[in-house]
């Protein structure tokens, strides 16, 4: 049985806000993603999101359901989203088998009962990223491959936020009951994500930073727009961020990160910006 999971609870601003530094790690970073040989996960308390990861590397590792979802299988209720961030690797749902390469994606819907992850080679091992979300209806499982992406490029190189969003898991691709998943690359020599920041009270998010150079970070920024805090970051590790919350970093290098989204509606664009001279 995965027993590898721990459980994160809500809370708001005026309890951030009295936060100190071991603190706002011990509630938002998730700094071991994932297991080797077995799936670690975080269940929060934040739309009863779940994110978690696993590299297999000596065996087949399948998904077992986690206590605090009181279910027969883990997507008995729920659906997930996988993104491969490793070598290539296989995702074997119900019998179909899905080969996952680099930054390439799968959406499992609600009703999936066996699910396995396997790598190619154990000297490149695969290295999957997962997030799960409550669904309320089954949508059929499918790959997203990187050339089925919507992409979007944002921000200048004058600003330092220069980027490439994939949409992979979004209802412009696929239909899903809540969740949605990307990923924002920024290019060489920008270090911005998400800046103007904003917030979306309909929807928490997860962000899982990856590519960051040996010896460089990225700075998160989370809290309130009048009240932020900041997390410092290295290579993959996630962060949870609530929905009253800004999320954005800078990094002191490029770098890659996947969003992963769940609440009250799918509509991307829904979000309530953050003019940059307000953030205090």
């Amino acid at each position: 049985m995965n027993d590898k999971y721990s459980v994160r609870y809500a809370i708001g601003p005026r309890e951030t806000n009295q936060m100190g530094t071991k603190a706002l790690r011990d509630e938002f970073l998730i700094d071991q993603v994932f297991g080797i040989d077995q799936i670690n996960c975080i269940y929060t308390h934040y739309d009863r999101f779940v994110v978690g990861g696993v590299i297999p590397k000596k065996t087949v590792v399948k998904l077992e359901t986690i206590d605090p979802l009181k279910a027969n299988f883990f997507l008995e209720r729920r659906e997930m989203g996988i993104i491969n961030v490793g070598g290539n690797g296989s995702v074997t749902a119900d019998g179909v088998n899905y080969i996952l390469g680099y930054k390439e994606a799968l959406y499992l819907g609600r009703g999936t009962k066996e699910v396995s992850f396997s790598s190619e080679e154990i000297s490149s091992p695969a290295k999957f990223y997962i997030n799960s979300t409550p669904a309320h209806q089954a949508y059929p499982s499918r790959k997203v491959g990187r050339d089925e992406a919507e992409i979007v490029d944002l921000g200048t190189p004058e600003t330092a936020n220069a980027r490439t969003i994939r949409k992979l898991i979004v209802n412009s691709i696929l239909p899903t009951c809540q969740l949605q998943m990307g990923m924002t690359e920024l290019k060489s020599g920008s270090v911005w994500n998400t800046m103007p920041a904003h917030v979306h009270d309909r929807r928490m998010e997860v962000y899982f930073y990856f590519e960051v150079p040996k010896d460089q970070a990225v700075c998160h920024f989370m809290g309130a727009p009048n009240e932020t805090r900041h997390i410092w970051m290295a290579n993959e590790q996630a962060v949870i961020s609530p929905p009253w919350s800004i999320h954005a970093g800078s990094g002191t290098s490029n770098y890659i990160f996947i969003w992963g989204m769940a609440g009250e509606n799918l509509d991307y664009g829904d979000m309530d910006g953050c003019p940059i001279p307000s953030l205090r």
